[in-house]
């Protein structure tokens, strides 16, 4: 599995693009057969207390793409700070298992792990 990472409209959608991935081959916020998954915070920003349980499922997909939502101003509203504290310990567990994790900065890749 490949986890890509970085902030809102940094390229991360493109550069899977680039590795041979078409439209259709990306789900958007939801778990199917499809073999990359788009937006991975919003699954988990609508569920932190069960994002553990979206770990097993995720290890089979071929790309996961999450962006970072760690940076910043620390949110006021506690389910907000929950759900990006999930966020964050699920992409360290993915960063772990993956075999390759890329960081996109300005339509850049950054190779982190691989």
């Amino acid at each position: 599995m490949i986890l890509v990472v970085g902030a809102i409209a940094s390229g991360k959608k493109e550069y899977v693009k680039s590795l041979g991935y078409s439209d259709s081959d990306i789900a958007d916020a939801i778990l199917d057969e499809r073999p990359v998954l788009y937006n991975l915070q919003d699954m988990v920003f609508s569920d932190p207390e069960g994002s553990g349980n979206l770990y097993d499922a995720l290890l089979k997909k071929e790309v996961v793409i999450c962006n970072e939502v760690g940076s910043g101003i620390i949110p006021v509203d506690e389910t907000e700070r929950k759900a990006r504290e999930a966020t964050g310990r699920l992409c360290n567990r993915l960063a772990q298992a993956a075999e390759r994790v890329v960081r996109l900065v300005c339509g850049i890749p950054v190779v982190i792990k691989g």
